[in-house]
């Protein structure tokens, strides 16, 4: 769960996304079994560049 936390910080600092709309998109990606925290923040950010 730190990791989750870890990745939603990061995506809002640098993106200013709306928060729950992040943790929604970092839990799903969690939940797919993608646990490194610089994995999260990656993937999270190519999904908030590409809307």
């Amino acid at each position: 769960m730190e990791a989750q936390k870890t990745a939603v910080d990061a995506i809002v600092a640098l993106t200013g996304c709306d928060r729950t709309a992040v943790t929604e998109s970092i839990r799903r990606f969690y939940l797919a079994g993608v646990k490194d925290p610089k994995r999260l923040t990656f993937k999270g950010l190519q999904a908030f560049a590409r809307n």
